[in-house]
């Protein structure tokens, strides 16, 4: 697919970094000659230098033959002016834009965004997303990822096996002997960094990193089983202020079960921004790193940290800090897959991949039409497809062990009359069954061509 990416900052990069995996041919177009030189030595794109608002760029970007335009430079009304000369002057299929303003993000104004007016198919803020995904973390206490699948009928959740969980050294086909209400499917299991589908022989080791599909309302029941469960969160502090926390805050400001949320900023002007957009958010203005202001934003009493500045070192390090001043729940904002390989060290600070977040709200775009949704996993290493079965569609009547799935993914659940089934291999699939498909990131292709 020909695809242009408006906007080598930290947006851009991060769909640059996972649009490479795949066969795309990519373009990306920014007026920072040092953003641009840095994106083509780390990534196989062509940098071109410019305004991505104006014509005569987009044409050396080679619009005329793109079937994509994504707009993510930090500019909402860059990102608009460039879909609209993508779509009038070029004719391009989709595009994508950027926004933060809560200006243009206000539905009353939804209308906008038509062929008619501003032609955009999808408008994305990876900062909200990233906001509303990490909110939504801490509403699992000790979960490494959340993902909410088919309707809000089922979650995905990911979380490391303690060494005092009941299901240490037990079979995956053992499980409901140990607790016979446990009705769950484990997706994947990340272990010393390989991740693998386990068989039905395999057992669960101490540290593992489960991925699980838990049915919604058996959420609490499922995490205390494994023995995975912590205390609800109260207490927070944020490093870094910014519309990822300002989107975090506001969430935490209309939960009555979080006491306090408290945000430190080293910029004055920033904090100060982010202190006018706030009601009942405290924000401190200070070095992060500082005695002083982290007793006063209450690290030592807190629940969690969360760490969402810019720079992954400066998310890594207070996180860290904060991990030493007593604080049991620390997460980090990364953009880096460098990071991948530092998991011991990092020891138990959990990762927010920026990148994981944001593509998956665009990435059923990237797919097969058949997808209804995707979701990016981990760091990358694997994807979650909604996949609608059609009346006319060549899989009906079939059982899942014909359909020839590669080892490395696997038919997890399917949506079937408001029931959810985890299904074994000689189920049958069924018109208007919605298939939840697990698909390791080197079997993409292969499992694109049996769905489409």
């Amino acid at each position: 697919m020909k695809i242009i990416v408006c906007g080598a900052g930290a947006v851009g990069r991060s769909i640059v970094s996972y649009l490479t995996k795949g066969n795309n041919d990519i373009t990306v177009i920014d007026n920072n000659p040092q953003r641009l030189d840095e994106i083509s030595q780390e990534f196989e794109v062509l940098p071109i230098l410019g305004s991505a608002s104006y014509p005569s760029i987009l044409e050396k970007a080679g619009a005329q033959k793109a079937q994509l335009l994504i707009a993510a430079t930090n500019n909402d009304e860059v990102n608009l002016t460039a879909c609209n000369v993508a779509h009038s002057l070029f004719e391009v299929q989709k595009k994508i834009a950027r926004l933060n303003s809560s200006e243009f993000l206000n539905p009353l104004w939804a209308n906008l965004y038509k062929d008619d007016h501003i032609p955009v198919d999808i408008i994305i803020s990876p900062e909200e997303e990233i906001g509303k995904y990490i909110y939504n973390m801490l509403k699992i206490p000790g979960s490494m990822e959340v993902r909410n699948l088919l309707n809000n009928r089922l979650y995905l959740v990911a979380f490391k096996i303690s060494a005092q969980s009941p299901f240490v050294q037990v079979p995956i086909m053992n499980l409901k002997q140990v607790d016979e209400d446990l009705d769950v499917e484990i997706v994947c299991i990340r272990r010393k960094n390989k991740v693998f589908i386990p068989y039905k022989g395999d057992i669960i080791e101490a540290k593992d990193e489960v991925y699980v599909l838990i049915p919604s309302e058996k959420i609490n029941s499922t995490l205390a089983a494994f023995g995975a469960e912590n205390s609800a969160i109260e207490r927070l502090v944020v490093f870094g202020g910014n519309e990822i926390s300002k989107c975090i805050a506001r969430q935490c400001e209309q939960d009555d079960n979080i006491i306090s949320c408290k945000i430190i900023e080293e910029e004055y002007a920033k904090a100060n921004e982010v202190a006018k957009e706030l009601n009942d958010t405290v924000v401190l203005q200070g070095q992060m790193m500082s005695d002083k202001i982290l007793s006063e934003a209450g690290i030592y009493n807190a629940d969690v940290s969360v760490a969402v500045t810019l720079k992954d070192e400066d998310n890594i390090l207070s996180s860290l800090l904060a991990r030493k001043c007593g604080v049991k729940n620390t997460l980090s904002l990364v953009n880096s897959p460098a990071y991948n390989n530092l998991i011991d060290i990092i020891s138990e600070n959990i990762l927010v991949d920026r990148t994981s977040v944001t593509i998956s709200k665009i990435l059923h775009e990237l797919r097969n039409k058949e997808i209804r949704r995707a979701y990016s996993l981990g760091r990358g290493f694997a994807e979650l497809w909604e996949v609608q079965i059609a009346e006319n569609s060549c899989l009906l009547g079939k059982n899942i062990k014909s359909l020839d799935l590669p080892a490395s993914s696997k038919i997890c659940a399917i949506l079937r009359d408001e029931n959810i089934i985890f299904p074994s291999e000689t189920e049958e699939i069924k018109t208007n069954d919605t298939l939840l498909i697990y698909v390791f990131s080197e079997s993409i292709k292969k499992v694109e061509k049996i769905f489409d």
